[in-house]
């Protein structure tokens, strides 16, 4: 894809695009644990809390005034599928950065998510120029089936990390494994490397 105001995650540029143990899939599959939460952008909240110079909170309708991106990526599911040219758009995590006003300290990434959800990432994988808060996807808003009103879109990561139902970010100078790390799958998550699981 070759727009100058498109990032391009590096990964599409490969050659072999599929990673080890993957298939490529047409379709978008819905995967989640638990039930499909009640969201109402009414009543939406993003928090930022953790090593920031002051916790703050955005309604849907600020989140939505914030400078958006568009990311074209493939996504890897830890289940064996691959979703191929995949375009985002949301809010870039280097935006995130920004109005956070981290300190120094902070080395890791919590994000929240409905229904308790938590997921884990280094600062330097969050930082990433692909990686953003996704409110559309090839140029459709997001369902809520597949995270709406935000999702968190990790490209380089298997899908896990990009997280369904965002509420929040809390930035922290040590690690916490989330929801599916602590349930046995790998704390970082490449596909290239196959970390799947821990």
């Amino acid at each position: 894809m070759k727009d100058e105001n498109i990032i391009i995650s590096p990964d599409t540029e490969k050659q072999q695009r599929i990673p080890p143990g993957q298939r490529e899939t047409d379709r978008f599959p819905v995967l989640h644990h638990g039930a499909v939460p009640k969201t109402d952008t009414s009543g939406w909240q993003f928090t930022f809390t953790g090593l920031v110079q002051k916790s703050f909170v955005l309604d849907y309708k600020s989140f939505m005034a914030l400078p958006m991106v568009k990311v074209f990526s493939d996504i890897h599911c830890v289940t064996g599928w691959s979703q191929l040219n995949m375009l985002w758009e949301g809010v870039s995590s280097r935006e995130i950065i920004a109005l956070s006003g981290i300190l120094p300290e902070a080395k890791y990434v919590i994000i929240n998510a409905e229904n308790g959800f938590t997921t884990n990432l280094t600062l330097t994988d969050f930082m990433q120029p692909d990686v953003l808060f996704a409110v559309k996807y090839n140029e459709v808003p997001l369902s809520i089936d597949h995270g709406a009103p935000v999702r968190l879109v990790v490209p380089r990561l298997y899908f896990w990390k990009s997280a369904k139902w965002v509420t929040g970010v809390e930035f922290t100078d040590g690690d916490r494994p989330g929801f599916w790390e602590t349930r046995g799958y790998h704390n970082h998550g490449d596909p290239w490397t196959e970390e799947r699981y821990g």
